[in-house]
């Protein structure tokens, strides 16, 4: 009778047979794309940095030519006194209304994001997937008018808040970012990237168009609100030439019209504008670095495509 013994090598390996080794991360290599990109990230990154530099800076060097990149040192400013003007950050926050004109563009923009998330999303839904009659038509005459110069609605648009008493108030700003043709026709194209099989699919289900459009289309377009709010901060933000023509009222000012006081005909506050370009920049910034994954996605999904 033969008896077979084991090897006591082999015990070992086959109780770990079944045990996969834990898997390790890749660490992504650096491309030769980062040679040319992190140079052009650098270039467009410059400007920001000297902005913040000359924020900074003490005001003397900021009235030489060339100025200096890198100031001598640090100096966040001073109050306002009978021999020298405010400057630098304490001057902006002592002797200026900054807070309030951020407060009142944070509601602009909030206005803005809101309203074009929920209007341009209705509107882009209706042109992307109900049929009705000049359905084609509408939506081309809607995206014709980012075809007409600012400049040629400007008195008409006045003359229409002066009737219903919006000037100087700061219902004026946020009335014309209420909806866009460019919102809406960003959510159209997206819309009809997706397969109409997933709706077909929550109808048979019973869902109605209503519940169709909130539970399976909305979460889908979370990438293209995101865009769409990005490109809705980035316009109401830095908008200055209507709030320049229809706000005279200084506490219905907007952070962009308010930075316009600091330079004028014969003489420009630099440090207070530097400083206010600063604080103003800023939440741009922050929003972008929130919602850059949601940006990047929806380009990478073809949400622009014809």
């Amino acid at each position: 009778m033969m008896t077979t013994i084991a090897h006591p090598a082999s015990a070992p390996r086959e109780a770990g047979a079944n045990t996969a080794p834990p898997r390790r991360r890749r660490r992504r290599r650096p491309s030769g794309w980062h040679l040319f990109l992190a140079p052009t990230a650098f270039i467009f990154l410059l400007p920001f940095l000297q902005m913040f530099m000359a924020s900074v800076a003490p005001e003397k060097e900021l009235i030489t030519f060339p100025p200096p990149f890198i100031p001598s040192h640090i100096d966040l400013g001073h109050v306002q006194t009978l021999t020298t003007p405010a400057s630098g950050f304490i001057g902006l926050l002592s002797g200026s209304d900054v807070l309030l004109w951020l407060g009142n563009t944070t509601l602009v923009a909030i206005a803005a994001i809101g309203s074009h998330l929920v209007l341009c999303s209705l509107a882009g839904y209706g042109f992307a997937r109900l049929r009705f009659r000049g359905r084609t038509f509408g939506f081309f005459a809607i995206v014709a008018t980012i075809m007409v110069p600012t400049q040629l609605l400007m008195i008409p648009t006045y003359i229409m808040f002066a009737r219903v008493g919006l000037i100087d108030t700061l219902g004026a700003a946020i009335v014309p970012w209420l909806a866009t043709a460019f919102g809406i026709f960003l959510m159209r194209q997206f819309f009809l990237s997706l397969p109409a099989e997933l709706e077909e699919a929550a109808m048979l289900d019973g869902c109605g168009r209503w519940s169709v459009f909130f539970r399976v289309v909305l979460p889908l377009a979370k990438p293209a609100l995101a865009t769409l709010a990005i490109f809705t901060l980035l316009g109401s933000w830095n908008d200055l030439v209507w709030p320049l023509i229809a706000i005279n009222n200084d506490h219905a000012f907007t952070l962009q019209l308010g930075l316009s006081n600091f330079q004028g005909t014969r003489r420009t506050q630099w440090s207070l504008l530097m400083a206010g370009n600063v604080v103003a920049t800023l939440p741009l910034i922050l929003f972008f670095l929130v919602a850059q994954k949601q940006f990047i996605a929806t380009m990478t999904f073809s949400g622009l495509k014809g």
